[in-house]
């Protein structure tokens, strides 16, 4: 392992405290290991906002063509990331154990091992979804969506195919590059195929007989042309020499020890993205269909952007409780989360505002229609407060991960949205006649209860007692506290 002693200090490596005096920001959230996790943040929230909005731009540019197409569109999209995107985002938070306490324990060559299985599974899975994706029009008649909206949606959903291998391996390779605190780059890597995609789509879209079935192509394509620069970077750049060392069939004997992290990751994430998708279903079922369910997806978008905002810091507590429980230090991982948290109310603040103040501007984006625009600001109070909840709840979620406890989340997120929030939704959306707001309100209690749980859960833990072994690091074994 001597060779290792030459891998460069990790971005968001904390040394001491300094200068506490006089300065509010050091004596509220922690000086230097705030000033560290900024840094690491901002390049991560601006590169998940970036890849967030490639499709969204597609569903932008459809909905433009008129309501049905903003309907099939929105339910294309949310059938797309419940189905297929939110699970390939959990099968890769295995990656955030595995390599984040790697890394911290210096067993550099793991790191790459662990990727190449990460893609392994995300390939098997992908060819499963792509089969669920295509018959998307009889599952939605069978969830009983409107059948012309089910039927745009199925086109579009098809047409996104592609998207669903390369959006596996783009979630695979972020997770890698996060847990060394490589994260500048991917700014660049993530704002290139941005710049392109929003051509890519209006050419497809207006300049060729595609017309609808060009905006979904176009996601598809944007994805690919990401996966291929992220892949290039890994496998050229010297500053990956010590955790990626080439192809190697080692990958193959990992499979079970990924399986056993990513697939509770998977049912974690995704119970909380089914939860808000449930929503836009049963928006579907209401009175005067093609409003509401517009206008609740446009909810879920807002509330799923504002999400990977703050997932930087979610990243940011991830890779710093990862390392430093693979470094042996949980101490000091427990005080990068209190810092964590605090700086996600700043952030969740900000966010706030910027939705109270443009929530016209925003709801335009998406449509045309004055009587969306006007719901749409009538929903902005709740949608305010279900943003601070969850921002918070993506912190913890990240520290969650980086402990490995994906499996604890996932009861905490079943019993949270599906035992408490979506009963309260059903019952204020329909007996008591509040449609759009009463669904909104269940999901705020199903945040609330699953945030109070989580924070619950890390407060008692005994950090002292989290700490991964020099043998454990060496085999991939991880912490399953």
């Amino acid at each position: 392992m001597a060779e290792n002693l030459d891998v460069r200090e990790p971005l968001i490596e904390v040394e001491g405290n300094k200068d506490r005096r006089g300065k509010w920001w050091n004596r509220v959230l922690g000086a230097e290991e705030a000033k560290q996790q900024v840094l690491f943040s901002l390049p991560m929230i601006i590169t998940n906002g970036f890849y967030y909005l490639i499709p969204l731009i597609s569903v932008m540019f459809a909905g433009h063509l008129g309501q049905l197409p903003l309907a099939g569109a929105t339910l294309a999209n949310s059938w797309a990331t419940v189905s297929g995107y939110a699970f390939m985002i959990g099968l890769s938070g295995a990656l955030e154990t595995l390599c984040g306490q790697g890394f911290g324990a210096k067993s550099f060559k793991l790191l790459g091992i662990h990727l190449q299985t990460a893609c392994i599974t995300s390939t098997l899975f992908s060819i499963i979804i792509s089969f669920v994706w295509f018959f998307t029009e009889p599952l939605l008649i069978f969830l009983r969506q409107d059948s012309q909206i089910a039927e745009t949606a199925g086109l579009y959903t098809k047409y996104l195919i592609p998207s669903i291998f390369a959006f596996g391996y783009i979630q695979n390779i972020l997770r890698f590059l996060q847990t060394q605190s490589i994260v500048r780059p991917l700014v660049l890597f993530s704002s290139i195929p941005l710049v392109f995609h929003i051509g890519i789509t209006y050419c497809l879209v207006h300049l060729t007989p595609l017309g609808f079935k060009g905006a979904p192509l176009a996601t598809s394509i944007t994805l690919w042309l990401s996966f291929f620069m992220l892949a290039a970077y890994v496998m050229f750049s010297k500053e990956f020499k010590l955790t990626w060392q080439g192809f190697s069939h080692e990958s193959f004997c990992y499979i079970f020890t990924n399986l056993k992290l990513s697939l509770p990751s998977s049912a974690m994430v995704c119970l909380e993205y089914w939860a808000f998708e449930i929503l836009v279903f049963l928006a579907g079922l209401m009175p005067n269909s093609k409003v509401t369910t517009s206008l609740i997806a446009i909810c879920v978008n807002t509330e799923a952007i504002s999400y990977n905002i703050t997932y930087g810091l979610s990243a940011a507590a991830s890779t710093r409780v990862s390392n430093e429980l693979g470094a042996g230090r949980p101490d000091k991982a427990k005080s990068a989360m209190i810092v964590t948290l605090k700086l996600c109310g700043l952030l969740a603040l900000i966010l706030v505002l910027a939705l109270g103040f443009g929530h016209n501007i925003w709801a335009g984006s998406f449509s045309d229609s004055s009587d969306i625009i006007k719901s749409f600001a009538s929903m902005t109070p709740l949608l305010a407060i279900s943003i601070v909840v969850d921002s918070f709840q993506g912190v913890l979620s990240g520290v969650a991960r980086g402990c490995g406890w994906q499996h604890i989340a996932v009861y905490v997120n079943l019993a949270a949205f599906y035992f408490i929030g979506m009963t309260v939704a059903a019952v204020l959306a329909f007996k008591f006649e509040l449609y759009v707001k009463g669904l909104w309100i269940g999901l705020i209690c199903g945040l609330s209860c699953q945030a109070v749980t989580l924070m619950v859960i890390t407060m008692r833990t005994q950090w002292a007692k989290l700490e991964l072994s020099e043998e454990k690091s060496e085999k991939g074994d991880l912490i399953l506290a």
